[in-house]
């Protein structure tokens, strides 16, 4: 159970527990000289080395976070501290791991200035230092690595749902109302009015099985630019049992970074870290490890937010299959690269990088394609710096600005251009811009001729 105090899950153990842990580190920063007014007898120490054993192992229990993740590794750290008085850690000698409300969880000394990193979604007031956070994620690292499993940091908006302000509803959602989900029993709905929010919540179609087959291969979080009370709120459709993230829910007001996402506030190694996030320009340091998903536009707000002209899914009364929809889609992907890191990879399981399987996993896609651009791009912009060539190649495809014999794709959005009738002529595939995309989604190679340029319009 998370210890925060706006925790999704309110509980007078949690509270006490926070209160708890405050009185001992008060206590602590004045009780770590080490002298005291009395000796006690041995069956007095016997006695209290006892009564602490048992306090922790009751604090323990209310945790409810199962073995081996770093959660709760930590949280074991912080119920250590109830024996600060006991340990007598000289303060000018603490190497001051990590502090809680202001105070050394170690020596109980209060720290002004720090380096490090703040993990108030963990437990409100949590903040370690570097060498502390290397020294988790490096047991987290052998834990998860025992359990064969790696961690998978999701979005939330246009990832695994849609939401949308009551007051944005257009008059041709307005039958969403009458169709919303009791909140008795979330876990058998997918569409939700959160009263007290102003808000609409679509769940994407599928996303209740992707999290129960994902949880069995990573140790799941949340990572949202939405503030931290709607973070919490979406945790609870998506996890009303808290079996999935625990307190690993990471809002905006947790990062480090104004509107960038970083996995400094993850306690995981980068090297076995996957994100499945709609949105690349989010994570500019961890693209290595991103899965692009396309984005989830259920409501009619949401296609206006992105420019798009058409009729949302609500609109149109529909929803993405739940079999080939794109949840189901990379579930496989997540599927693949979980067997391959560690079942098909020859190397130390310690020494393997995640980074490197999708990379290649990715470039099986359009292996062997050989692809050359027809007036796709502006005038005067670098082709090579443009999103689709950068997509193909990571693909595994070849670009080229040469048209020879080798070319075996054209891409373009105009059947009439020169390098279009050449496709034509001889025989070569002749793909809108969108085969690259949908290919980069779905994780394979699609069907050429779904993709086809309008011939007749060009005539």
């Amino acid at each position: 159970m998370s210890l925060v105090t706006d925790s999704p899950v309110h509980s007078s153990s949690s509270d006490d527990f926070a209160s708890y842990l405050d009185a001992q580190l008060g206590s602590g920063s004045t009780g770590t000289s080490g002298s005291s007014a009395d000796d006690e007898t041995d069956n007095e120490s016997d006695h209290e080395s006892e009564r602490i054993k048992r306090r922790k192992a009751e604090k323990l229990e209310i945790l409810e976070e199962p073995e081996g993740s770093t959660s709760r590794e930590y949280s074991e750290q912080i119920v250590d501290s109830e024996q600060i008085v006991e340990t007598n850690i000289k303060q000018d000698s603490c190497s001051h791991p990590g502090s809680f409300g202001g105070m050394c969880m170690r020596c109980g000394k209060s720290l002004e200035e720090k380096s490090g990193v703040t993990f108030g979604y963990i437990h409100k007031g949590l903040w370690l230092a570097n060498d502390e956070i290397a020294r988790l994620r490096k047991t987290d690292m052998k834990n998860l690595l025992r359990y064969k499993k790696l961690y998978l940091i999701l979005d939330l908006d246009h990832t695994l749902l849609n939401s949308t302000s009551l007051a944005h509803i257009s008059s041709d959602e307005e039958h969403l109302r009458g169709k919303v989900d009791s909140r008795e029993d979330i876990s058998k709905g997918s569409l939700f009015i959160l009263e007290h929010m102003h808000t609409m919540t679509k769940l994407r179609p599928f996303v209740r099985t992707f999290l129960k087959e994902a949880s069995e291969m990573f140790e799941m979080y949340i990572y949202t630019m939405g503030d931290r009370s709607y973070a919490l709120e979406m945790a609870k459709l998506l996890d009303p049992k808290r079996e999935y993230f625990h307190e690993r829910v990471i809002s905006r007001d947790d990062g480090t970074q104004r509107h960038q996402k970083g996995l400094d506030v993850v306690l995981g190694q980068e090297s076995y870290v996957l994100i499945l996030d709609d949105t690349e320009q989010a994570w500019t340091k961890h693209k290595d490890n991103l899965l692009l998903m396309e984005r989830y536009h259920y409501f009619a707000s949401s296609c206006q937010q992105f420019g798009f002209s058409c009729k949302s899914l609500s609109e149109m009364e529909t929803d993405e299959n739940e079999g080939d929809g794109a949840l189901a889609t990379v579930i496989g992907v997540l599927k693949r690269v979980h067997t391959i890191f560690f079942h098909e990879l020859e190397d130390e399981l310690a020494g393997r990088d995640v980074r490197q399987v999708l990379k290649t996993l990715r470039k099986e896609v359009l292996e062997g394609c050989k692809i050359i651009f027809s007036r796709v791009f502006p005038t005067h912009f670098p082709a090579r710096q443009h999103q689709l060539w950068k997509m193909a190649e990571q693909l595994g495809a070849t670009c080229t600005v040469d048209l020879d014999d080798s070319v075996t794709h054209v891409v373009a959005t105009d059947a009439g251009t020169e390098k279009s009738r050449w496709a034509v002529k001889e025989k070569k595939s002749l793909v809108h811009p969108r085969w690259i995309e949908a290919s980069y989604y779905f994780w394979k190679r699609q069907p050429e001729e779904s993709f086809s340029v309008d011939q007749k319009a060009s005539s």
